[in-house]
C-alpha cells in the first residue's frame, strides 16, 4: 500500500470542463526536481558572498592580537588563504566526482556510512547553521539602527524584530525563486566589495603620501611563542571559512564539472587579496592599540578618513551581513533537503514547490530554527560551542576524499589532485580542531555532547527498519507530510520516488 505523501502526490484532479489531469507533480520527471539555475557567476556571488562577512569590517583583530605585529599578520593573512584554497581545492574534486548537494554531509555520507553523515547533519541542525544565521541577522539590526542610537545600546527588541524581519524576508525572496536568491546575492556581494575597495583605496592613498610610520620595522615584536602563532592561524583560517558554500548547490549548478572548480578558482584569490589589501589599509591609518580597542575597526577607519561619507561603513557592513546571511540560507535549506532525501530527516523536507522548484519547506524549517535561536539572549556565546565540531566534519569530508581514493579508484573524476594536498588540509584540520580543543575545552565538550545527542535519533529514526520504528513517528511523518505538502503546494523530487536513499544503502 503506498504511503499516504505518496497518494497525495498522484492525486487527481478535476478541471472545469470535467476533464480529469493529473497533478504537474507528477507530470515528468525534469519537473520534480530542482532546475540548474546557478551560472559561474552567481557561483562566485555566493563563494564571496560568504566569506566575506561581518568580521573584516568588525573584528579582523584576532590574528593582530595573537601574532602581535603587523608584518607577521600579514603572513598569517596569507598562509590562511593558502590553506583554505588546498581546502577548496579538494572540495572541487568532491564536488565534481560526487555531484550532489550536502556539502561536507554527502561526502561523508559517501565515504564514511550513514552515522557520521547523521552526526554531522544533526550538529548543522542543532546548533552550527541556526545560531550562525541568528548572530548574522543580529549583527546586521544593530548597524541598520546604530545611525539612530549614534551614542548608546540600541533597544533589545528593536534589534531582534529587525533581525527576524530580515530572516523573514530572505527566507521568501529564496522560497519564491533561485534566481531571486542568486540576484540579491550578487547585488550585495558587489556592495561589499565595492565598499572594501574604498577602504582599500584610502589606503593606497595614504601609502602613497608616504604616511607608512605604522608600517616600519613591521616584525618589530612579533610573537615567537608557537601557541600564540597557532591561535592567530586560527583566527584567520576561521575568516575564511565558508569556501565549501557552493558545494551547498551542486546540483543546480549550470556544468558543475566545469563552473564548481572555476568559481572556486575565481572567488579564492578575490578574497585572500581583499583580505591582505584590507588589512594593510587598517595598519596604515589606524595604529595598534586602537585596532585592538576598536569595537567596529571599519568604523573607526571610517570616522577617521572619510568624514562625511563615514556613514558608508555602518551601511557596508549591514549590506555585507545580508548577503552572508542569503548565502546562509541558501546552503542550510539545501542541506536539511538533502538531508531528508537520504532519509536522515523527516520527509516532509524533501519536497520541492511544483512551480518554483524551491525547496519551500527546508528553507521554511531553517527560517523557523533561526528565529527560535533569536530568543536565546545570550546567542552570541553559542558560537563557542560548534569550532570544534565545524572543522572535525571538514577535515573528516576531506579525509573521505582519501579515502575514497583506495576503495573506489575507478569512480570518474573530472579533477583528480595530487594526494599532497588533501594531506596538508587535513593535517591543518586536526590542528583546527586541537585548537579550540586546548584553549575553550569545556565549549568544545559541549559542542561533542550537542552532537553525540543525536545517537538516540539516529537509532529510532534511521538505524532501526521501518516495521521497527515507533508507530507514533511514522504516523507524525506521514500525517506532517501530507498536510505540508498541501499546504505549500510541495511534491517529492523525482530522486525521492526512483532512488533508494542511500542512507539505507550505508547503514
Amino acid at each position: 500500500m503506498p504511503a499516504p505523501w505518496r497518494i497525495c502526490c498522484n492525486k487527481k484532479s478535476k478541471t472545469k470542463n470535467g476533464k480529469a489531469e493529473m497533478d504537474n507533480m507528477a507530470d515528468t520527471s525534469e519537473k520534480m526536481q530542482m532546475k540548474k539555475e546557478i551560472t559561474l557567476l552567481n557561483g562566485v556571488s555566493l563563494i564571496v558572498g560568504n566569506m566575506i562577512g561581518s568580521g573584516i569590517f568588525v573584528s579582523p583583530r584576532g590574528v593582530l592580537m595573537y601574532s602581535a605585529s603587523y608584518g607577521l599578520s600579514l603572513v598569517i593573512w596569507a598562509l590562511g588563504g593558502m590553506f583554505s584554497l588546498f581546502g577548496a581545492l579538494c572540495y572541487a574534486e568532491l564536488g565534481t566526482s560526487i555531484v550532489k548537494s550536502g556539502a561536507s554531509y554527502a561526502y561523508i555520507l559517501e565515504a564514511f556510512g550513514a552515522f557520521v553523515a547523521f552526526i554531522r547533519l544533526w550538529s548543522s541542525l542543532l546548533i552550527i547553521e541556526p545560531t550562525t544565521q541568528a548572530v548574522i541577522a543580529i549583527t546586521f539590526a544593530n548597524y541598520i539602527v546604530q545611525p539612530i542610537f549614534p551614542h548608546c545600546e540600541p533597544p533589545y527588541d528593536a534589534v531582534r524584530l529587525i533581525a527576524a524581519a530580515c530572516i523573514c524576508s530572505l527566507t521568501f525572496i529564496n522560497c519564491v525563486n533561485v534566481k531571486w536568491g542568486t540576484r540579491v546575492q550578487d547585488v550585495f556581494t558587489y556592495a561589499k566589495v565595492m565598499a572594501l575597495i574604498l577602504v582599500i583605496s584610502v589606503g593606497l592613498y595614504k601609502i602613497g603620501k608616504g604616511e607608512t610610520e605604522n608600517l616600519r620595522s613591521p616584525f618589530e615584536g612579533s610573537a615567537t611563542n608557537p601557541g600564540m602563532i597557532a591561535l592567530a592561524l586560527y583566527s584567520a583560517l576561521f575568516s575564511y571559512s565558508g569556501w565549501d558554500t557552493l558545494n551547498y548547490v551542486t546540483e543546480e549548478m549550470q556544468n558543475p564539472e566545469r563552473n564548481l572548480p572555476l568559481s572556486i578558482a575565481i572567488s579564492m584569490p578575490i578574497v585572500t587579496i581583499i583580505y591582505l589589501l584590507t588589512n594593510i589599509a587598517y595598519y596604515v591609518v589606524l595604529d595598534m592599540s586602537a585596532l585592538l580597542t576598536s569595537d567596529a575597526v571599519a568604523v573607526t577607519f571610517g570616522g577617521e578618513t572619510l568624514s562625511y561619507a563615514k556613514w558608508i561603513i555602518p551601511i557596508a557592513v549591514a549590506m555585507s551581513c545580508y548577503s552572508g546571511l542569503n548565502s546562509s540560507i541558501i546552503a542550510a535549506s539545501r542541506l536539511f533537503y538533502v538531508g531528508a532525501r537520504e532519509g536522515h530527516l523527516p520527509d516532509s523536507l524533501s519536497l520541492i514547490h511544483i512551480k518554483c522548484y524551491t525547496p519551500v519547506p527546508a528553507l521554511l524549517f531553517n527560517g523557523l530554527m533561526t528565529l527560535l535561536y533569536l530568543l536565546v539572549e545570550d546567542v552570541f556565546l553559542l558560537i563557542n560551542y560548534y569550532c570544534f565540531n565545524y572543522w572535525l566534519f571538514v577535515g573528516l569530508s576531506i579525509a573521505g576524499l582519501i579515502y575514497l581514493r583506495y576503495t573506489q579508484p575507478h569512480r570518474p573524476r573530472p579533477i583528480k589532485l595530487n594526494l599532497f594536498f588533501p594531506i596538508v588540509y587535513c593535517l591543518c584540520s586536526l590542528f583546527l580542531v586541537i585548537v579550540p580543543l586546548y584553549s575553550d575545552t569545556i565549549n568544545s565538550l559541549i559542542g561533542v555532547g550537542i552532537a553525540l545527542s543525536g545517537i538516540p535519533a539516529y537509532y529510532l529514526g534511521v538505524y532501526l527498519p521501518i516495521e521497527k520504528r515507533p508507530k507514533c513517528l511514522q504516523w507524525l511523518s506521514a500525517t506532517t507530510t501530507k498536510y505540508v505538502q498541501m499546504l505549500f503546494y510541495c511534491a517529492l523530487s523525482d530522486l525521492d520516488i526512483d532512488m533508494e536513499p542511500t542512507a539505507a544503502k550505508n547503514k
